[in-house]
């Protein structure tokens, strides 16, 4: 399996974000957003349509690479912020 992984800060979070093919039995590229080791978001391309083309590999990674850049995109432009635990507030002495 191929793939990408990358480290995203967003509003005092750290999201980590793997994209990667799920091999030619599950034929779909996934994307799982993680918040403290746990998923907040799973997004999934499937590539059954692609099975019988001569360039399955590079198809496959340029759905990787175009995934993984859209989910980075909407973590910085706030789509799953409502999924994100409100931001702790320290009392005032």
């Amino acid at each position: 399996m191929s793939g990408k992984q990358t480290d995203i800060k967003h509003k005092g979070s750290t999201l980590f974000v793997q994209t990667q093919d799920k091999g030619r039995k599950a034929q779909y590229v996934e994307s799982l957003v993680y918040v403290s080791g746990k998923v907040l978001v799973s997004r999934k391309t499937f590539y059954t349509s692609l099975l019988n083309v001569d360039n399955l590999k590079a198809n496959i990674q340029d759905i990787i690479g175009s995934q993984h850049k859209k989910v980075l995109e909407d973590i910085s432009s706030g789509q799953f912020d409502h999924l994100l635990a409100p931001e702790k507030k320290s009392k005032k002495e």
